[in-house]
């Protein structure tokens, strides 16, 4: 790939300031074998000895770094005329200071508006250098954010367009040099000479700078300021950009929020943690609703599968379940206290993970365990097996083990809405037989209700009907149903950005545990699934499909208020036990639980997320 030549001009040198004398240069250069200059190079224009390629390659190397240092506003931002013409006539240096004084010139103007593209410059000169750096001669690429068809360095927009890669037969001494604003990364390679000294920027490319040349280009960037800010002011445009899609969304302007959400991946992408993962679904969800590409619907038998899967991991990666069942079986225990006959209706009983504590609990009574009766209520299954059979065989075996009298049985239903009050009674009662005390348990049920015309109402006089003793409702303590979408895509992002957090949290605090395994990573990325399944319903959907409708504490109160119900006072010992629970949990610190009005809401720092309430009947 290489070939020897003599250099044209005498002086070894010395190259003619006109284009004529460039090109004369060039073609004795071409006929002569005694000097070995690089070929690629040769063809885009440049007159570079092989030997001369280490400095070059530590020059591109510190330039790239400075690129690579802009951040997200470089992406985005385009170069103006004295900054192209800086580049064309600078493109090859020999004094470290200008390098430095041309790097940081760059980097001064990564920041300004995008104007138009100026006119292609001329082709460069290329000057002579007196001194030679020793080094070998090996070819290297471009890093990606270089437009190595071109005679300067233009920065990539974010996200690139497509098009055509640049053609290296090209003969660049006779065509001008264009600056390209896409495209993808080239082969080729581009040149300037350089001496060993110090530069002003840190590098990551191929052919990496001697350490002491790193650690001297780093002590003198000025880069890391930079960086800070970039981050930043990418976090917010990232946050502005949600929200302006949102509103675009809601004006039905979809050409703006097509243009939007198109920005999202890429700004979330300088984000980290928690911030860049819920960024990532609600835009993941904006773009679905932009492009009118609806998730499947959660009545779906293959998703609502899923679903309990996802439902197990969360229970497991952070105590808002454990929480939730804690605090409704606390109520329930208070309620049952006496009776020898009791019976729990459970909305939504999946795994059944919350009854095996309440079980112990009384069996440990004095005076002994009551005769339990457990009615399990799920959907259909995809494969068509008794899975609500197997939950209560297991819970059957637990009892036993603790010598508990246990009857269950399991209810198949697309929807709470199809349960009538005689398929949550008993069989039948002989009259010598104690009457039953039921109590009706909602785990972040009730809210899907309201995707549905009347549902909510049918089931809570479906629930009357059967005169619970206690109704335990535990619910999302968000109002993720208003009838505006920027108000509930706010609301929502607020929610779960929050939720996120909690998880980061919550995982840190296990991964310092003495024996964390594998199994809390992939319980924190299931549990990540699982609520961006939520956001993805939230904001992508409409209508009967909208079923995550999360509202308030103050809203249900209402709600359970005009269905006949009246609220029944946590106590204290709930409240306390509720807080012991949570400092056993790793990463504990940041979660609070608070009593409001009676009921008990577990948050992460001020922000309360899910809120347990206790109910029953109220008198005629």
């Amino acid at each position: 790939m290489k070939r020897e030549y003599q250099d044209a001009g005498g002086s070894g040198g010395e190259m003619g300031s006109s284009k004529d004398k460039m090109m004369a240069a060039a073609a004795a250069a071409a006929g002569e074998q005694e000097e070995e200059v690089d070929e690629l190079l040769a063809a885009l224009g440049y007159k570079v000895r092989s030997s001369d390629m280490a400095d070059v390659a530590q020059k591109l190397e510190q330039l790239e770094m400075a690129m690579g240092m802009g951040g997200v506003s470089a992406a985005n931002a385009a170069v103006d005329d004295g900054f192209v013409s800086h580049l064309a006539t600078d493109t090859v240096h020999y004094n470290p200071s200008d390098l430095s004084s041309w790097v940081e010139s760059m980097l001064s103007e990564l920041n300004a508006p995008p104007p138009p593209l100026p006119p292609a410059p001329p082709a460069p000169r290329l000057a002579s250098t007196s001194s030679t750096a020793t080094g070998g001669g090996r070819y290297f690429d471009l890093p990606p954010a270089v437009d190595s068809s071109s005679s300067t360095y233009a920065l990539k927009p974010i996200p690139s367009p497509v098009s055509a890669p640049a053609d290296p037969s090209t003969d660049s001494a006779r065509e001008p040099k264009r600056m390209r604003t896409g495209g993808g990364s080239t082969s080729s390679s581009s040149s300037s000479s350089s001496s060993l000294g110090g530069g002003g920027a840190r590098s990551s490319v191929v052919e990496a700078a001697p350490p002491a040349t790193q650690a001297s280009a780093a002590a003198n960037a000025p880069a890391v300021p930079v960086v800070v800010v970039d981050t930043q002011e990418a976090g917010i445009r990232l946050v502005h950009a949600l929200l302006a899609c949102a509103e675009a969304v809601q004006q039905e302007n979809f050409s703006a929020a097509e243009a939007l959400v198109k920005q999202i991946p890429m700004l979330a992408s300088s984000q980290g943690g928690a911030m860049r993962k819920v960024a990532a679904y609600f835009g993941e969800a904006l773009a679905r609703r932009v492009y009118r590409f609806r998730p499947a619907p959660d009545s779906s038998l293959i998703d609502a599968a899923f679903a309990d899967l996802l439902h197990a991991h969360f229970y497991e990666s952070c105590p808002y379940l454990k929480f939730a069942h804690f605090t409704a079986n606390q109520a329930i225990l208070e309620a049952f206290a006496g009776c020898r006959r009791v019976h729990v209706v459970d909305f939504g009983i999946k795994q059944g993970m919350q009854w095996p504590a309440l079980l112990q609990a009384l069996a440990l009574r004095p005076g002994g365990p009551p005769s339990f009766r457990l009615t399990g209520v799920g959907p259909p299954q995809p494969d068509e097996t008794d899975a609500l059979q197997q939950v209560g065989w297991k819970l059957a075996q637990f009892a036993h083990t603790i010598r508990v009298d246990f009857q269950y049985r399991g209810l198949v239903a697309a929807t709470l809405a199809d349960l009538e009050p005689f398929m949550l009674q008993p069989d039948g009662e002989d009259a010598d037989d104690e009457p039953e005390v039921i109590a009706v348990n909602s785990v972040f049920d009730l809210h899907r209700l309201l995707a549905q015309p009347g549902a909510l109402e049918k089931v809570l006089g479906t629930v009357r009907a059967v005169r619970p003793r206690i109704v335990t409702v535990v619910e999302q303590e968000a109002n993720h149903n208003s009838g505006s979408f920027l108000d509930r895509f706010t609301e929502s992002l607020h929610y779960y950005s929050t939720m996120f957090d909690s998880l980061e949290g919550a995982g840190s605090g296990q991964s310092d545990a003495a024996s964390p395994g594998a199994a809390g990573g992939t319980d924190q990325v299931m549990s990540e699934v699982y609520l961006g399944r939520q956001i993805c319903n939230v904001v992508a959907c409409e209508g009967a499909e909208r079923t995550e409708r999360h509202e308030t504490l103050g809203q249900w109160r209402n709600r359970l208020g005009c269905a006949g119900f009246e609220p029944v006072h946590l106590g204290s010992n709930a409240y306390k036990q509720a807080s012991t629970l949570l400092a056993l949990f790793a990463g504990g610190d940041g979660y609070r639980v608070e009593e409001k009005d009676g009921c008990l809401t577990l948050g992460w720092h001020t922000r309360p997320l899910i809120a347990t309430s206790a109910w029953r009947v109220a008198a005629a």
